[in-house]
């Protein structure tokens, strides 16, 4: 890997740790920015890099730095009630920056954001379902149905984003390569 590609991952795993401690009590599950930052990251650098700026936000978190959701740190969160949720945002880079980089349509964001966020979901949901036994049903009611709404405007707003970004960022790194 070139310079520039581990600086732009650590720069992006460093906007993911300033966005992600955001966060609106709405569930026992908490609305945070981490998504947002983790839409865009993903979108812009593609599936490897952003699944690595995505996995070094993790470890920083995991390693005590007060990066996860209302500023907390430490591994005690992965095995929290929203550790599944943090786990998962490493598939769900992997998915949007494969859907950015394969597909050749502006609809690309967007649709690689829905399903990855589904794939979060999932991950989500089911830690939700063994860390707090749970059935299924009201887990979904307390873990996916209060914030699709929420993840439906951040996706609109990556997706506007990184649009925008991806040839810009593309013009500055080759600018400074020359």
């Amino acid at each position: 890997m070139k310079t520039r590609d581990l600086t732009l991952i650590g720069v992006c795993a460093a906007v993911i740790c300033v966005l992600a401690p955001w966060k609106i009590n709405i569930t026992l599950i908490p609305v945070t920015l981490a998504t947002f930052a983790i839409y865009l990251v993903s979108a812009v650098l593609g599936p490897v890099k952003g699944s690595l700026a995505v996995l070094i936000y993790i470890l920083l978190g995991a390693m005590g730095l007060p990066v996860f959701s209302g500023f907390v740190g430490g591994f005690q969160a992965l095995v929290g009630p929203t550790g599944g949720y943090i786990i998962g945002y490493v598939p769900m880079a992997f998915i949007i920056g494969y859907a950015s980089k394969a597909m050749k349509s502006a609809v690309k964001y967007p649709l690689g954001m829905i399903v990855g966020t589904f794939v979060l979901y999932a991950f989500g949901t089911a830690w939700f379902c063994i860390s707090r036994p749970s059935a299924l049903a009201p887990a979904l009611a307390a873990c996916v149905l209060p914030f699709i709404g929420f993840d439906l405007i951040k996706i609109a707003a990556a997706s506007i984003a990184a649009y925008k970004l991806k040839p810009a960022l593309a013009k500055t790194v080759s600018a400074f390569v020359l």
